[in-house]
């Protein structure tokens, strides 16, 4: 106990020797309904206490009530680091009139020990009184659980339901909310970090007639910008069966679009949960919507969004919460422009207009929707087949967008499908948009066992490879719909007339280059539904005596699917020697069952030479007169040794009356 009274003494001793400057003298006037509490931070430090002096007290916490005039120290050179301030002031609207106007700091900051500070401001008034919050400019921002602002202040702001608190939201500085209107009282909190001069509240409060509602929270744009805000409570649920509003400043000649993103609803047994919008213009205000719809976009001028709750399930609420953003933006040229997408003709057909993916940049970006009726706007807009549609676009930069469509294709009925074609051509009306075309899918689909499909593509096909690439504005990419199987990558200029596959098959016509209208209006396949056969494709290949004609086995870098197999179909010219090279000399499969092998056949003669892929070298460059096969079956190989093979076919005239320069077959 000495040694304490000692460490007390010197602690004293230590303070009075640092003089007036590190004294504080706070005073409260009387009836001020004002207290200080200075206690210690959470959580609290390590290392040698800190206390608070008072009339020679050392003193862990201290409360000064309103009336009270207290002169204090601190017996450590930090007291930042180890006591917090709270200043809450009591407004009693209830008993008599409330003192609206601009809201001081009092005590001032400068009155104050550097400390972190809250100033709290608690007023209560009649449920039929509705209070008025005015924030003056840079207005508020709010901020969801977890944000924190760059300055360090902060406005915690929160309402009551008869005796349940209800939170409004925290606040950082520089945002777009101006006015916040509740009634049946508000506290609102200002958290100043010890560091911070500020010396005004930066609001005033106002008397307002009941809003009838929990709050309304109205923001402001004074030019192109965002916000985002949440439900009260958020993430926790918003109040049951409560309306809330929030009220949107635009300026007329900007657009406004309402994207949500986050909610959930909860189980209702009255009512239905909803939001409604009063927008400028609109012959049927308010317009109802529920949160999981595509919600409005590309609005002109001021607008309202109300929340509604219903009466909860006792057993089951489930939470009611919105987090959501309001985007203000300069209307675009094609934000008047609207077009007709007509797929009324179409079945089972999907077209998706969507963002392209890009990095997320820090600075403000302008929206980029796409508008159905010019109204209901959002990111990406699906668009089904069987109807028309009415889209816009309110974007800065259409080369941000792009369509992705998908289509099936299938045989109901076994009797209708055969030979029949089917045009694989993508519809006017999506050309026509003013956005790039990504990706159109073709899913085809046969009955198992019975049908095969071959398709036949408006121009001669080339298959994409390293040794000579595809560098046109578009290409084919094949796949089977059932199973990992890759047939390649297709484009027009090659010699490739036909490809038969086995069983179902996903065709995707993928756009590379801005100029793929002058090409795109060339392309297209026919596919037709043909007699079942075994092998998994077969490709018929009329080699250009011009250039080398390069084919490779499917899943090229992965190798092919086990126990497949491949054909091609090479015709030869009468006037022409074909020259079929393989790239290496040995496959360097090894087979874990099955063989692996290869089987060229002359079709004039049916003579064929069988190749074990596992054991045997490669043939070297072979030349054929007549038109061949070449076929390619794997084994179930070992997972590090996988089947994959390139080869060739060059044309050459063919010379009469010399003996031929061959290895061909007999």
């Amino acid at each position: 106990m000495a040694g304490l009274t000692r460490e007390f003494t010197i602690a004293l001793l230590g303070v009075l020797l640092l003089g007036a400057a590190d004294a504080f003298e706070i005073a409260l006037p009387p009836g001020s309904n004002i207290t200080v509490l200075i206690k210690p931070r959470t959580p609290t430090l390590p290392g040698k206490p800190c206390y608070i002096l008072v009339s020679k007290r050392f003193l862990p916490k201290l409360t000064i009530n309103s009336g009270e005039r207290i002169t204090l120290a601190f017996s450590c050179q930090n007291p930042e680091h180890h006591f917090v301030a709270e200043i809450q002031k009591n407004i009693d609207c209830m008993s008599g009139p409330c003192p609206f106007g601009e809201v001081q700091l009092q005590p001032s900051t400068s009155s104050l020990p550097a400390l972190n500070r809250t100033y709290i401001w608690d007023v209560k008034a009649h449920k039929s009184i509705g209070l008025e919050l005015q924030f003056s400019v840079p207005r508020l921002r709010q901020i969801g659980p977890g944000e924190s602002c760059p300055d360090g202040v902060t406005h915690s702001i929160s309402g009551r339901i008869d005796a349940t608190a209800v939170n409004i939201g925290t606040f950082c500085s520089n945002g777009t909310v101006s006015r916040i209107k509740m009634q049946e009282g508000v506290k609102m909190a200002l958290h100043l970090p010890w560091f911070h001069s500020r010396n005004v509240s930066g609001f005033s409060i106002a008397n307002r007639s009941s809003i009838k509602r929990l709050c309304i929270i109205e923001s402001v744009f004074e030019d192109e910008g965002s916000a985002t805000l949440m439900s009260p409570n958020y993430p926790a649920g918003f109040p049951e069966d409560e309306l809330m509003t929030w009220q949107f400043g635009v300026p007329a000649h900007l657009r406004a679009s309402v994207s949500f993103l986050n909610f959930s609803v909860s189980n209702c047994e009255k009512k239905e949960e909803r939001v409604e919008y009063y927008i400028p213009g609109s012959t049927t205000n308010p317009e109802v919507f529920k949160l999981e719809d595509k919600q409005p976009g590309n609005m002109a001028g001021n607008f309202n969004l109300s929340l509604q709750g219903c009466d909860q399930d006792s057993q089951n609420p489930g939470i009611l919460r919105l987090r959501f953003q309001v985007l203000v933006q300069h209307p675009q040229n094609e934000s008047n422009k609207t077009y007709l997408v007509d797929l009324s003709n179409e079945q089972a057909m999907s077209l998706t207009i969507e963002l392209q993916p890009i990095k997320q940049s820090r600075r403000f970006v302008p929206g980029c929707f796409v508008c159905l009726e010019s109204r209901t706007c959002s990111t990406n807009l699906t668009l089904a087949s069987g109807a028309k549609h009415r889209i816009s676009f309110l974007c800065d930069d259409l080369t941000r967008l792009w369509m992705n469509a998908e289509k099936i294709i299938s045989c109901p009925e076994n009797r209708y499908c055969y030979r029949k074609p089917y045009s694989l051509q993508v519809p006017r009306d999506i050309l026509q948009l003013p956005v790039q075309l990504h990706d159109f899918s073709w899913k085809l689909l046969v009955p198992k066992d019975k049908f095969s499909l071959m398709l036949v593509p408006a121009q001669k096909l080339l298959q994409h490879t390293h040794e000579r690439a595809c560098n046109t504005s578009y290409s084919y990419l094949m796949a089977s719909a059932i199973q990992d199987l890759y047939f390649g990558s297709f484009c027009p200029g090659g010699s490739i007339e036909q490809i038969q596959v086995k069983q179902n098959i996903s065709v995707t016509l993928r756009i590379f280059a801005p100029n793929y209208h002058q090409e795109v209006s060339r392309q297209g396949l026919t596919v037709s539904f043909i007699p079942y056969f075994k092998e998994e494709s077969i490709f018929t290949v009329t080699p250009d005596t011009k250039n080398k004609v390069y084919l490779r086995t499917p899943n090229w870098d992965r190798g092919m699917p086990p126990l497949t197999s491949v054909s091609w179909n090479v015709s030869v010219p009468a006037n022409q020697v074909a020259c079929l090279t393989f790239s290496k000399e040995r496959t360097g499969v090894v087979c874990q069952t099955g063989r692996a092998f290869m089987i060229i056949q002359e079709q004039r003669t049916n003579a064929e030479e069988i190749f074990s892929l596992e054991e045997d070298v490669l043939p070297k460059p072979s030349f054929h007169h007549h038109s061949f096969w070449v076929n390619i079956s794997n084994c179930s190989p070992m997972s590090s040794k996988q089947l994959d093979l390139l080869f060739w076919v060059t044309l050459t005239p063919r010379t009469m009356g010399k003996r031929r320069q061959t290895r061909a077959l007999p």
